[in-house]
């Protein structure tokens, strides 16, 4: 559609405005349209309006003319390559693209080459300003870091990489675990949780099972062997990637036959163990476990604390801490004995005896009243 005449030299009228108006386009490429400030009855022809439109216009020039350009890749590019690549694939891809929203409010439009070391420390600096968590922020250093060394080796991109090295120091991981009073108290107000029938029964196989809470919701009665009494795991359902079984024991094996029993009364067709009434999966529990944290007076306790509790309590009652590591599926035991070797000071304290029981049968004994 051609436009009306009255706009054909830029310059055009409003009902609302007895100044005239002006449009054109501005230094991003946009059109604008706003006042020039020239009343129409003291410029009849229109010639001051025009000619602040064309101060304007040649304003938006030079300043587009001076707008340095991204030279070669820009981080635009490179994102959307890498999500769509190889970060697609990871089992924290979520988490990545959560990560990416974070740098795309930086670094959008800006090419690859141009990036520095001061970019890195600038960001690291305005992230930590606005509250956010080292670990947060090395999540974020890390998929930029891991997305460039990608596109250098992959991609053959000459391109610096300069957030290698640029991580936060983080604290060290949570400890927090139940007591046996608080678990009781803990489950004691889940029961009365009405609107959460499924919640005692998550509790009940987190403190019994070790399971992670997404490990959890995720899990389906396919998966589920009552006559072996084990939960699989497939590589896809775990944090390694890989594929592994969680035995049940009688509490843990007496929930999920509670969860069978609401299937059977409600969605007998629902694949899923932790469900609603139609059937469908639940994909959070936060808010009802956090509404019974506070109903049993627990203000510092979150799901994964069961996870964590079960392997305290193992660890307490003697368990080797090999057993444990085995049961929680952890990667590596030395991620085990960091959380949970502090909980068996018997086992330092039967080392020790050891030592007694040696030195007290030679010639070095230390004899009361001694030195």
């Amino acid at each position: 559609m051609p436009k009306r005449k009255r706009d054909q030299d830029g310059i055009f009228t409003r009902p609302d405005s007895p100044y005239w108006w002006a449009s054109y386009i501005d230094e991003c490429g946009k059109p604008a349209r706003q006042s020039t400030g020239v009343r129409r009855d003291e410029d009849p022809y229109k010639e001051r309006a025009k000619g602040v439109r064309a101060h304007w216009v040649a304003t938006a020039a030079q300043e587009k003319s001076q707008t340095p350009k991204p030279q070669g890749h820009s981080f635009d590019e490179l994102m959307l390559a890498y999500l769509e690549g190889p970060g697609a694939m990871k089992r924290s891809a979520e988490r990545d693209r959560y990560s990416a929203k974070r740098l795309y409010e930086v670094f959008s439009g800006r090419g690859l080459v141009s990036l520095t070391k001061a970019d890195a420390r600038m960001y690291k600096a305005a992230r930590h300003q606005a509250g956010v968590g080292p670990g947060t922020i090395n999540r974020e250093l890390g998929l930029f870091s891991a997305a460039l060394n990608w596109a250098r080796r992959e991609l053959d991109w000459n391109v610096p990489n300069p957030f290698l090295g640029m991580r936060l120091p983080e604290p060290d991981g949570r400890t927090r675990w139940l007591t046996q009073a608080e678990a009781t108290a803990l489950l004691q107000a889940a029961e009365r949780l009405q609107r959460a029938p499924h919640l005692q029964d998550f509790i009940l196989l987190g403190l019994h099972t070790g399971m992670r809470p997404g490990e959890l919701l995720g899990l389906e009665w396919k998966r589920v062997d009552l006559q072996a009494n084990l939960v699989y795991l497939e590589a896809k359902n775990q944090k390694s990637g890989k594929p592994g079984s969680v035995p049940l024991n009688t509490i843990a094996r007496e929930a999920i036959l509670s969860r069978a029993r609401f299937r059977a009364q409600h969605c007998p067709s629902s694949a899923w163990v932790f469900c609603n009434r139609k059937g469908q999966r639940l994909q959070s529990i936060k808010r009802s476990f956090a509404a019974t944290c506070r109903k049993a007076g627990l203000t510092d306790v979150h799901p994964h604390d069961l996870r964590r509790t079960c392997g305290s309590w193992l660890v307490q009652k003697g368990v080797p801490i090999q057993h444990v590591s085995k049961l929680l599926r952890h990667s590596d035991i030395r991620i085990t004995d960091r959380v949970y070797a502090h909980l068996a000071p018997e086992n330092t304290r039967t080392t020790v005896q050891v030592l007694e029981d040696t030195l007290s049968r030679s010639r070095f004994t230390l004899l009361k009243g001694g030195l």
